[in-house]
């Protein structure tokens, strides 16, 4: 055993240990953080419009801080965007990351030097809880690539801006650096295909031990090394035992990676966003994912089906139950307050509190009344795709409203197969028959003949990629969504297959 890998099995149990002793005792480390987030902030901008020295209390804070997403918050940012002083949070913040929101145009979030520390940790702290589960920490001494943004920063006011992963490759610990790929001149390469061939020849004939990524853009990695070699990704890094991801869940992409692969490695699920890291996959035998809950956030969960009543109950984490869908909501010391971030998740595990992000808030099918989301459609294609062995590459879904006359209307799912099922009647019925067993609703309308099973078309190879390219999103953070409510992405999908 090298001296590396001795130091980090030492240094994974004292981490563990730590996460332990504050992951036992959850409510009165959230208590603690909602305390210092008002103490710290009650005399900036928002603090003083929101009254924040009379909350006391949780019920305080939901009288007088009202649920907000970017739109909402916007007006607080443009002034800390233009420069001014303790807006949302003391001082100015470290750096914004920029992100493209679909209605919001660009959105800048602020990372300040409180919050920058926890989205380091926690993805370390992650690898770190693996080794101590496992004992495996031979890994450390190999190569270890990150698929990520550009890690080239601009300024605004004073203050640096870029993508996340492009913020915190400058985090990178000096124990890592002579490990981590790619390159500095790769990683700053803006063309996401120019990027990604550049990193296969950096990488193809390096000890490479884990790779870290989101699945669709690893997916693409594996895809060109294999065409460049004619191997098996296994065998062209044989010391390749760790994969790390976030963004997306993975066991849509877990056969297909498995046989780019030609084997099973270990996997680390990651919840990691601009606004905050959220949550990180600390066991390998437990499901979800750990809530980091002493990381300067402060939760709040909002069930999913009253969300958009006019005055949802706000519940804290003492308050959650297992299997319910909840938009979280968080406060952070990045200054944000009562913010939406959009995903929704479920709780698996209560002791300790782990999660799973079943979806977004704004990504689902209910075009009929049968509030579809992301986990769903996401697990009805695990089961087709187990039972048929077939492969998939990427996948959507959307309502079809106004089918062709005499028709019911349907769910039409975009697939593009990387090895189809031998009968493609036998996976639509296998799909069907999962979702109906998870949404009573969706049930109800097919046996009602309000709609007819789902329909599937087929998308030509690379044809998601194409039109990630045509809205200018391919690669990087950017991630498809798994369904919508409208025909936006399936139109242009069509257009793209009669191309």
């Amino acid at each position: 055993m090298s001296l590396k890998s001795f130091a980090a099995k030492i240094f994974a149990k004292t981490v563990r240990k730590k996460i332990q002793a504050w992951s036992s005792k959850p409510v009165e480390v959230q208590e603690k953080i909602f305390n210092e987030l008002i103490s710290k902030a009650k005399d900036t901008s928002f603090g003083k419009d929101h009254h924040f020295d009379h909350i006391k209390t949780h019920a305080d804070f939901v009288e007088k801080v009202p649920i907000r997403d970017y739109e909402d918050l916007r007006a607080y940012v443009d002034k800390m965007v233009a420069g001014e002083e303790d807006i949302l949070w003391p001082g100015k913040p470290l750096y914004y990351a920029k992100t493209s929101g679909t209605t919001s145009g660009a959105k800048y979030i602020p990372i300040t030097k409180e919050s920058m520390p926890t989205h380091i940790e926690a993805a370390r702290n992650a690898i770190l809880c693996y080794i101590a589960e496992t004992g495996k920490a031979k890994f450390v001494n190999g190569k270890m690539i990150f698929l990520q943004g550009s890690p080239e920063l601009t300024e605004k006011n004073g203050v640096k801006l870029g993508r996340l992963s492009g913020i915190v490759a400058h985090y990178v610990p000096g124990y890592l650096q002579k490990n981590r790929m790619p390159s500095w001149e790769t990683n700053c390469i803006d063309d996401w295909e120019t990027k990604v061939d550049a990193i296969v020849e950096e990488t193809r004939d390096l000890n490479m031990t884990v790779i870290s990524g989101i699945p669709s853009w690893v997916q693409m990695y594996f895809e060109k090394l294999e065409h460049k070699t004619g191997k098996k990704i296994g065998d062209i890094f044989k010391n390749f035992e760790l994969f790390i991801y976030g963004g997306v869940n993975y066991e849509p992409y877990r056969s297909k990676f498995e046989n780019l692969i030609g084997r099973k490695v270990d996997s680390i699920e990651l919840y990691p966003a601009s606004e905050g890291f959220f949550a990180f996959q600390d066991s390998q035998r437990k499901k979800g994912m750990l809530l980091q809950l002493n990381s300067g956030i402060f939760y709040e969960f909002i069930k999913a089906e009253s969300f958009f009543d006019e005055n949802p109950k706000r519940l804290t984490i003492a308050e959650v139950e297992l299997g319910v869908n909840y938009v979280m909501i968080i406060s952070t010391t990045a200054g944000l307050w009562a913010y939406n971030v959009g995903d929704t998740i479920q709780f698996t595990s209560l002791k300790p509190y782990r999660v799973m992000v079943s979806g977004r808030i704004k990504h689902y099918i209910s075009a009929f009344g049968e509030h579809v989301i992301a986990k769903e459609v996401e697990e009805a294609m695990q089961v087709a795709s187990e039972k048929t062995g077939a492969r998939i590459n990427e996948f959507t879904v959307a309502p079809q409203v106004n089918p062709v006359a005499g028709e019911l209307p349907y769910h039409e799912w975009f697939i593009e197969f990387e090895k189809a099922p031998e009968n493609l009647t036998n996976f639509r019925n296998i799909l069907d028959q999962s979702l109906q067993q998870q949404n009573s609703y969706y049930f109800d309308l097919i046996e009602g003949n309000i709609l007819q099973p789902v329909k599937i078309t087929k998308v030509p190879k690379e044809g998601f990629q194409a039109y990630m390219k045509s809205i200018g999103k391919l690669g990087g953070q950017n991630k498809l969504p798994r369904l919508s409510n409208d025909r936006k992405i399936a139109d242009a999908l069509e257009a793209i297959i009669k191309k």
